[in-house]
């Protein structure tokens, strides 16, 4: 059994027991988080209506805080002497799929 959740503008593929990087939510180690379902794969049924889906519930536990790549982002202007250097780090919660209910 697997499903498709929402976080963030993207969707991720995840199952019980996978451990994945969703933005940044809570700085509580050792808490939960609930995900928002998209489509539920269980063998050969299929749910992605949204009546079907207000009954799954995809519960995740906080494993910590962890930073992205670093990101280099330069401006320059051609014969004005205009540089612009700036840099961004992207923050995300780790998380850990602990169920996955209808």
């Amino acid at each position: 059994m697997y499903a498709i959740v929402r976080n963030g503008g993207r969707q991720h593929k995840v199952a019980v027991g996978d451990i994945l990087d969703i933005d940044l939510v809570s700085d509580k180690v050792g808490g939960t988080v609930n995900l928002q379902p998209l489509l539920l794969v269980d063998g050969e049924n299929i749910t992605s209506d949204s009546e079907g889906l207000d009954k799954v519930s995809v519960s995740a536990e906080v494993i910590g805080n962890t930073k992205g790549p670093k990101i280099r982002i330069i401006k320059y202007k051609n014969k004005t002497g205009y540089k612009k250097r700036q840099g961004h780090r992207q923050r995300y919660t780790q998380v850990k799929i602990t169920g996955i209910e209808n």
